[in-house]
């Protein structure tokens, strides 16, 4: 491999060079026990300023749940974004890597009180509720807090529907939480929604902001100045998946609803859109066994059973509990024969099937499968069940990005900690 420099757990390599071409040296060198993530962070680079082109209002707060590598969550303190933080562990983890209390939104509704106490400690002010619970909490434990009310306004088409466990009914509940808060003398600042994770609609948006316009109108009335709106998260992040006709209903909604004379400051909280392209999962063949599966006519199938290195208490957690396909990239040799064809990863667990039925040709034991945009949640969920290692990450920079970020202020380097 033409590798220029390793810098702690960074390897910097040339601008020629794909990250295919990684991908392909990786698997020249295999197999290998454990399965690896390939982490392509010129990639996380293209999506953040891919963001900035076709949402210039909009400044995205990234999910550290999503992926919290500190890689990446280093180049992303590079770039200037700000962090969309769920727990006390995630506060601690930004606020060690140094970043101000000012770039920091606490966008978990039901916190507990010593997390509300540590962002007290620490001047994390910006945070969301969504009861009249977590308000009387919040005016106990943190009465100088600056709030966000978050509504519900789900999207049918979504992965995983967050609207199930948090946000308020924006025409019932919104406006007595917003009463009660004024009576607290809450400074409440703005409002807050998230459609879904992996949203498959844009309309869906444009609906939300309206519908977040109509509660700014509704607050003036009663006293409030809102100055922020945050629009959440559910972008697409895979590489097929381009995000313009999200941005332009965003866009098209607030330059309607908040025009940029109103100064009204807007924010977002995309985890997926920033990494699941980011990552390349490169697994291999462990066994496999072939089947004959008698038919409803009585004719005999040939299935082929793939056992590979890694599997749903791995990468692919979405993949078992939210529907999210998984597509195998495998070597086709020529004349080799194709078998409908199940791939299963390799604990002992039968729910952990990553690929149920897809014609593949023959692959041998020690052969690789790679999948691509495997870097949104597939880490940070992975457990050691069976005692089978979690995935190693390697992550790669070509030096023209690496260049690009040191010449940014507050550049920070890329060691894990």
């Amino acid at each position: 491999m033409s590798v220029s420099e390793c810098l702690g757990d960074l390897m910097l390599i040339n601008d020629e060079m794909s990250i295919g071409d990684v991908v392909q040296d990786i698997i020249r060198m295999g197999p290998h026990e454990e399965p690896l993530h390939v982490l392509d962070l010129d990639d996380v680079v293209r999506k953040h300023y891919g963001w900035r082109k076709q949402m210039p209002r909009v400044k995205p707060y990234y999910a550290v749940k999503c992926n919290d590598d500190p890689r990446i969550l280093q180049t992303l303190i590079t770039l200037g974004t700000g962090f969309d933080c769920a727990s006390k562990g995630e506060l601690e983890r930004m606020i060690g890597f140094g970043v101000s209390p000012e770039r920091i939104i606490f966008a978990q509704p039901a916190k507990s009180i010593s997390s509300l106490l540590y962002a007290r400690s620490k001047n994390v002010s910006l945070m969301v509720f969504d009861g009249a619970f977590e308000l009387d909490k919040i005016h106990r434990y943190y009465p100088e807090a600056h709030l966000v009310l978050r509504i519900r306004h789900d999207s049918l088409k979504v992965r995983c529907s967050l609207g199930k466990k948090f946000g308020c009914n924006p025409e019932s509940e919104a406006p007595e939480l917003l009463q009660y808060a004024a009576k607290l003398r809450m400074n409440v600042i703005g409002i807050s929604f998230h459609v879904g994770s992996n949203c498959d609609e844009h309309e869906v948006y444009h609906d939300a902001v309206k519908v977040a316009k109509d509660l700014f109108d509704y607050a003036k009335g009663i006293g409030y100045t809102f100055t922020l709106l945050d629009i959440g998260g559910g972008f697409p992040g895979d590489n097929n998946k381009p995000i313009d006709r999200y941005a332009k209903a965003v866009n098209e909604a607030i330059d309607h609803y908040f025009p940029v004379e109103t100064e009204i400051r807007i924010i977002a909280e995309p985890g997926r859109y920033y990494v699941a392209s980011a990552l390349t999962l490169v697994s291999f063949v462990d066994s496999k066994r072939m089947l004959k599966e008698t038919q409803s006519d009585g004719t005999e199938k040939t299935r082929m059973y793939y056992f590979l290195n890694d599997g749903v208490f791995g990468s692919f957690f979405c993949t078992a509990h939210e529907g999210q396909q998984a597509i195998p990239i495998v070597e086709r040799k020529p004349g080799t024969q194709e078998y409908n064809s199940s791939m299963w990863g390799p604990t002992c667990d039968v729910m952990d099937l990553i690929v149920p039925d897809i014609w593949l040709p023959e692959l041998d034991i020690g052969d690789s499968v790679v999948f691509e945009n495997v870097g949104a949640y597939g880490y940070v969920l992975a457990c050691q069940f069976n005692g089978f290692p979690l995935p190693k990450v390697k992550a790669y920079l070509r030096e023209r990005t690496w260049k690009i970020l040191q010449g940014l202020n507050g550049v920070v380097s890329f060691v894990s900690t």
